[in-house]
């Protein structure tokens, strides 16, 4: 997936509480959403996942139909209703392909499955209505801006007792944009940081700044993400990466500006796969991508900046116009299964908050790794972000048009 594939799972109650600098129940946004000129095409390929737009973040921003299933967007079923199909919405790669079959086969419902790459791509086509989906899973501060227009219905508890599968500690923080747990379910989490090669980056690893170092020119990759990139101008320059001051805001962006005569790309997958073939020194990613890509390369290393990061979550919810309620939430039981949760945990490695699959998980480095589990330490500085509103949105967009303009 991965433009927002991630990875980071269970740290302890404390760490979240204590460890995030604007409180760990809030982590909404809508800057990225700002972005957002019009859906991108979809396409018959599987694509990816993370955080844009569709305008000005755009060159990736597709959309497909995979688990040999149908698109819910092409076919006539999203009219359907009854016993036989699930419309599922997810991010690119952000789910073991086996998992729907594995459902299909236990219970007979079809799942329909599609793929967006971005928030800012999915928002408009359910907002407009072009497809009917049951069940989908936005980020945090996208849940928090379907709240507001009235796009989510309530979820059904007493039909998803395998919520109890759900650690507290995400239940709670989710509350930051899901106000007493009415409309989502945690799937995954994660941080941002950055990714780089041992063999080309031969000094300490541990700002932002570096990404400004002369002597990696055309070897720096940046997210391809309003929030993603000026997140970390704004932790450079001691802001509040919530900031709606423009002035601030405008500082950032020349920050990003002075920055782009250094950058290779603004990519999001992309940020994965050149890292892991050698094509670049440095690269912002997601916590979850950082642990598939040492799989890969054992040259690569990723870490959280002491200047702090983002840590955000991923959840599902259920649309006000799904037909098939019922079959959604029978899938969302199934996905917070133990093993279910494990093992496309095992898949994504972005980071489960699913208590039940952390005790599952064999690997021990893994288990171990402070990537997936960061301490307190490595995110007292670390943020979530915050709903920001239309006006908010207007004015990132605004800068991060110049950004991408210059």
């Amino acid at each position: 997936m991965k433009p927002r594939n991630k990875v980071l799972a269970p740290i302890l109650i404390g760490v979240l509480a204590c460890g995030l600098t604007t409180g760990c129940l809030q982590k909404v946004d809508d800057t990225e959403s700002a972005q957002k000129a019009a859906p991108a095409a979809e396409t018959a390929a599987s694509s990816a996942h993370s955080e844009n737009t569709a305008s000005s973040e755009a060159g990736s921003g597709t959309e497909s139909s995979t688990s040999g299933t149908e698109s819910a967007s092409d076919a006539d079923a999203p009219t359907q209703t009854g016993s036989g199909v699930v419309y599922v919405y997810n991010w690119g790669e952000y789910m073991d392909p086996e998992v729907p079959k594995d459902f299909e086969k236990e219970t007979g419902i079809k799942v329909v499955y599609d793929e967006f790459e971005t928030n800012e791509i999915m928002y408009p086509k359910v907002a407009a209505g072009a497809a009917t989906y049951d069940l989908i899973c936005p980020s945090d501060y996208m849940i928090s801006k379907m709240i507001e227009n009235d796009l989510l219905q309530p979820i059904n508890f007493d039909h998803v007792p395998n919520v109890k599968n759900i650690d507290e500690t995400y239940m709670k923080q989710s509350q930051g944009f899901d106000p007493g747990n009415k409309y989502s379910i945690p799937y995954c989490w994660g941080t941002v940081g950055i990714l780089y090669n041992t063999s080309m980056v031969k000094e300490k690893v541990d700002s932002w700044n570096i990404l400004w170092d002369e002597k990696y020119k055309d070897n720096i990759l940046m997210q391809d993400s309003v929030r993603d990139a000026f997140m970390v101008a704004e932790k450079i320059l001691g802001y509040d990466m919530n900031t709606t001051k423009e002035d601030e805001v405008s500082k950032a962006a020349d920050l990003l500006i002075k920055q782009k005569p250094l950058v290779q790309a603004y990519v999001i997958d992309q940020v994965r796969d050149k890292m892991i073939g050698g094509e670049a020194a440095l690269g912002v990613i997601y916590s979850g991508e950082a642990i598939y890509t040492k799989r890969e390369n054992p040259d690569l290393e990723y870490v959280i900046p002491k200047e702090g990061t983002n840590v955000w979550i991923d959840s599902w919810v259920i649309p006000k116009n799904a037909k098939n309620v019922e079959n959604a939430e029978k899938f969302l039981n199934y996905l917070c299964r133990g093993d279910v949760a494990e093992k496309n945990f095992e898949y994504i490695t972005y980071s489960t908050p699913n208590k039940a699959a952390r005790d599952l998980i064999q690997d021990e480095d893994i288990r171990n790794s402070t990537v997936a589990f960061p301490t307190a330490e490595m995110l007292k500085n670390s943020e979530v972000y915050t709903y920001l509103g239309e006006d908010g949105d207007a004015l990132y967009n605004k800068y991060w048009e110049k950004v991408k303009s210059s």
